[in-house]
């Protein structure tokens, strides 16, 4: 089995014994390993990583859909992209010039992980033949079974991925085969007068968004032993829940976004119990609804047109 050193059997260790006892821990990063509150330019990218970097930002199109957290559901999955108007009865893509973002947490909590991805993954490149995008984001949960973090994968999961190569860790930890297709996506995205992250961008962290794409991207494609500031540090953009809670410091949500030059912050990671949700003024927008079987939410994404008030869009199973 592959393993990142002390902190890799740490990791698995607790992995077996959330397992053992069936709890599910509080979602948290490693606390022996919490990283500053941003990257440093002089250490978040290994400097022999030899990913071209994926551009941070993208033109606004004519309709944008956002879709948050999956959790290995993949009829939750599927009814939330035809919510969209992304695929068809067959599960091809519909979408034509339509830009779908996924906020992260497609991984854990379900047993069809290894189908959604592959599902998601195929949808990307025929939504880019048809002019259109499916941007998937990478969120905690993907940087966490990267590490060897288990705590929160099903026991039909531990074995979704065995004809993919091997034990779940060899294939999704860095450099494995599906390790490899994660590092072809990001962990913020500007689309437009819009910033997506699984859990938000604020304080210093607006300053270092292509550091933490690079350096996360080179750690998934095991070019770098480091772990990456973006699975460790709980105010980062996988981990922070500062956007998530009825009480939202939204000056601290204005100067974000005014540094990054946009209008508004869709994020995910924290279910919203009563389905999507807005905070201060329509600056952020909360789209993890627990869709997934886990937790037994609705089926709503957000849509995104130009010059018009985003709106909630309902699907059904």
């Amino acid at each position: 089995m592959r393993s990142n050193g002390l902190w890799g059997v740490i990791l698995q260790a607790a992995s077996a014994l959330a397992l053992a006892g069936g709890c599910k821990a509080r979602e948290q990063p490693p606390a022996q390993q919490v990283a500053p509150a941003a990257p440093t330019p002089s250490t978040a990218v290994a400097t022999s990583c030899t990913l071209a970097p994926i551009a941070l930002r993208r033109p606004a199109p004519q309709r944008l859909v956002a879709i948050g957290d999956l959790h290995g559901d993949l009829v939750a999955t599927k009814a939330a992209l035809r919510a969209a108007g992304a695929i068809d009865a067959d599960d091809r893509w519909s979408g034509g010039d339509l830009v779908v973002v996924q906020t992260g947490d497609v991984l854990d909590r379900g047993d069809d992980e290894q189908a959604i991805l592959d599902l998601l993954f195929r949808l990307e490149g025929e939504a880019a033949a048809a002019g259109g995008a499916l941007v998937l984001l990478l969120g905690n949960h993907e940087l966490m079974n990267a590490a060897g973090d288990f705590r929160y994968v099903t026991p039909n999961g531990m074995h979704d991925f065995d004809e993919a190569g091997g034990d779940r860790l060899a294939v999704l930890g860095p450099g494995g085969a599906y390790g490899k297709k994660l590092a072809a996506h990001n962990v913020i995205a500007i689309i437009g007068d819009t910033v997506f992250a699984h859990g938000g961008v604020l304080g210093d962290w607006v300053t270092h968004v292509d550091e933490v794409n690079q350096a996360t991207r080179c750690w998934l494609d095991g070019q770098a032993s480091s772990l990456p500031a973006a699975l460790t540090a709980d105010d980062g953009p996988v981990w922070s829940r500062a956007v998530a809670g009825e009480h939202v410091d939204c000056a601290q949500v204005s100067a974000a976004l005014e540094a990054l030059g946009v209008k508004r912050m869709v994020v995910g990671h924290t279910v919203q119990r009563n389905g999507i949700s807005s905070a201060c003024t329509g600056s952020v927008w909360r789209i993890d609804v627990g869709l997934a079987k886990a937790y037994g939410g609705p089926i709503e994404v957000l849509e995104l047109v130009p010059g018009a008030t985003p709106r909630v869009v309902e699907g059904t199973r």
